[in-house]
């Protein structure tokens, strides 16, 4: 979650939010919207998922053109940044802490 919280937290989202993010599938903190488009991350990210046709309609549903092109895009880079830095044994920056 390093520097992808760093940023969403000066985007003004929610240290609540970024901590949730391991539950946003049940979580009423998320707009539908915003879980289409983390589902559509795991589906890119994770090995054993894949993006079916009912989930790029979903994709497709919230989000425009262009916006499915960048969305994807934002995604692809930071798997690979995360398979960049795991096989070179970069650590985490930990550029991200809740606020108290």
């Amino acid at each position: 979650m390093d520097i992808n919280a760093a940023v969403g937290s000066e985007l003004g989202i929610s240290d609540e939010k970024i901590i949730g993010l391991d539950y946003f599938s049940s979580s009423d903190l998320f707009s539908d919207r915003e879980t289409v488009a983390l589902h559509y991350a795991d589906a890119m990210t994770l090995s054993d998922q894949d993006v079916d046709d009912e989930l790029f309609a979903q994709v497709r549903h919230h989000f425009s053109q262009d916006e499915i092109i960048e969305l994807t895009e934002v995604i692809a880079w930071e798997n690979a940044s995360s398979k960049f830095n795991r096989a070179l044994r970069i650590p985490s920056q930990n550029l991200w802490s809740p606020n108290a």
